[in-house]
């Protein structure tokens, strides 16, 4: 069976599509870490090596989304192999 690739959410406090965002992944029983970049400072870094110009940003594994789109991240979650209702 195929590792589950890894789901970083880069998000920040107050931000309603980064809160949009961390509550579909819970909501379809994905696992992932959710990365403040206010609080982080590491996190702030990667997300500007990433060349993002803001949050969400969310991987999956080697894919990329910028914002929050609901059905486009289910695109991503189900071709990386998860299971999402």
């Amino acid at each position: 069976m195929a590792k589950a690739p890894r789901i970083t959410l880069y998000s920040a406090p107050g931000c309603p599509h980064c809160r949009q965002a961390a509550e579909f992944l819970k909501k379809h029983g994905v696992t992932f870490q959710e990365l403040n970049v206010r609080a982080s400072p590491k996190a702030l870094k990667q997300l500007e090596r990433l060349g993002a110009r803001g949050v969400p940003v969310i991987l999956v594994g080697d894919k990329r989304l910028d914002g929050f789109n609901g059905p486009k991240l289910k695109q991503m979650l189900q071709a990386a192999g998860l299971q999402i209702a």
